[in-house]
């Protein structure tokens, strides 16, 4: 479960990443934002999973 969860936070921050990197090509600062806060939500679910795995037996 937490790989596919690793997972997910790992695509969830290339998404944003690349939807950033779009909107500044077309500059477009909309774009360029949402991109920012899709890599926030990649950067925080990846932080909760290694919050679990520091806790784990």
């Amino acid at each position: 479960m937490a790989k596919s969860e690793k997972a997910r936070a790992k695509a969830q921050q290339v998404k944003g990443k690349v939807q950033k990197a779009a909107g500044r090509a077309v500059g477009s600062e909309r774009t360029a934002a949402e991109g920012r806060a899709k890599e926030a939500e990649g950067d925080v679910r990846a932080a909760k999973e290694k919050a679990k795995d520091a806790f784990k037996p």
